[in-house]
């Protein structure tokens, strides 16, 4: 006979006994649904894909180990990519910089980097951009238009076919670059960058942004007004309004670290065939060896510059816009060729760590790409991409001790394992769930 021995103890002790019971069935079924609670792994994944799960994906959370696993989930959910990177991504494409931007190159590209767990520094200098696969058509069954540096239409059918359901992360190919090999910066020789940097302007301005979107400074924290003046371009005027001293303690201290890394893109411009009018079209150019720039040479002619340099061709190559203005200081720098040198090395900037990830090129190089490397192995580029992330996820910028710690451990743990910024959205994540 079976004997239902709860019934014969005191009545303090049953009680404790079935409180006993009724907690450790609740651990069970705690430990049941892995890591965290039903609302911690809900706001994981809310964070990272900007979507609420599907019941099979809160399946995948629920059987989640760890938040490292919780957060695979939704890592693995076509919304991070569609939704999240491309929301984060989208304001570095534009000078505006909105998210109400469509679909371009350099969009496209970061989103295909991450997706393929590549070294994110590489942002800056691959030789590659992403597209979509050829096997795509759009919606009346023809080939998708090809990938073209003289309009967006090919990231136009991409959104088309993510409206009819398509994601980003099936969607996308790495390609090589049409630009020549030398020419070939990652994102900064992307059509969409080319658009929003190179048009018009002097193409300081690629500098500037480039420097805003993947180191989180602006020009005015890099100003220094100890380094030398000898690379500023002959359009900066050394006495504004007849006043010297505005020059040396205003414009130098911007003009004097720029102007020398602008070099690297001398051979950069956004072409819009002589109708500025319509900005959807324009094509991004880039003058090889050899070209002799019209434009160039007529801007330079019977120009003194000429008589500075041993063979003319060299600045025929330059584009005219690095000679725009040459009379405000005609003994200022004339750029001759693409060749950069970071003077931001010495003195204050120093603090920005140029080679902590250890494969710069050194203080000065050849093109755009080895530009790229230098500001891309900078700690300023992996703590400001840490940055960028953490607000993404964490709705918010770092504001407490704890927040800098973690930004920190992140930026160290990002650099130290191959720059996958996929990871860092896990990581992220994870400390900024309640």
């Amino acid at each position: 006979m079976v004997v239902n021995t709860l019934c014969r103890l005191p009545h303090g002790r049953s009680a404790r006994i079935l409180s006993s019971l009724t907690l450790g069935a609740l651990i069970l079924s705690s430990n049941a649904f892995g890591w965290g609670t039903e609302d911690q792994r809900k706001q994981i994944f809310d964070r990272i894909a900007g979507v609420p799960p599907s019941e099979s994906e809160m399946t995948a959370m629920d059987a989640a180990g760890s938040a490292a696993e919780a957060a695979q989930v939704a890592l693995d959910s076509p919304y991070f990519y569609d939704v999240t990177l491309k929301n984060m991504v989208t304001p570095w494409t534009n000078e505006e910089q909105t998210v109400f931007a469509p679909l371009n190159d350099y969009t496209a590209t970061v989103i295909g980097l991450v997706r393929d767990k590549a070294d994110f520094r590489s942002v800056l200098y691959t030789d590659q951009v992403y597209v979509a696969k050829s096997s795509y058509r759009d919606a009346s069954n023809n080939p998708l238009p090809a990938y073209s540096l003289a309009n967006n239409s090919h990231y136009e059918e991409i959104e088309d076919l993510m409206d009819r359901g398509n994601s980003l992360f099936d969607i996308l190919t790495p390609t090589t670059q049409t630009l020549p090999a030398g020419a070939r910066a990652g994102v900064m020789s992307t059509r969409a960058a080319g658009r929003a940097f190179f048009s018009a302007g002097t193409n300081r301005a690629m500098l500037r942004f480039t420097l805003i979107n993947h180191l989180c400074m602006d020009l005015e924290q890099f100003k220094d007004t100890s380094l030398p003046a000898d690379r500023i371009r002959q359009d900066v005027s050394r006495s504004p309004g007849g006043d010297s001293s505005i020059f040396l303690n205003n414009c130098i201290g911007c003009h004097s670290g720029m102007d020398p890394l602008v070099q690297a893109f001398a051979y950069y411009d956004f072409d819009y065939g002589g109708d500025d009018t319509n900005i959807e079209n324009g094509t991004l150019v880039y003058n090889s060896a050899g070209t002799v720039d019209p434009d160039t040479v007529s801007l330079l002619d019977g120009s003194p510059n000429l008589s500075r340099v041993s063979d003319p061709n060299v600045l025929y190559r330059v584009q005219d816009k690095y000679f725009i203005n040459f009379t405000n200081f005609p003994y200022g720098y004339v750029t001759n060729s693409d060749q950069w040198t970071n003077y931001w090395r010495e003195g204050r900037n120093s603090g920005v760590e140029w080679n902590a990830g250890g494969e710069s090129p050194g203080a000065s190089g050849i093109g755009a790409g080895s530009l790229g490397r230098e500001l891309a192995n900078s700690q300023a580029f992996a703590q400001c991409h840490v940055k960028r992330v953490f607000k993404t996820v964490c709705l918010r910028d770092p504001d407490s001790a704890a927040d800098a710690n973690e930004i920190t451990n992140l930026t160290t743990s990002f650099m130290g394992s191959g720059y996958h910024l996929d990871e860092v959205f896990a990581s992220a994540a994870a400390y900024c769930v309640e």
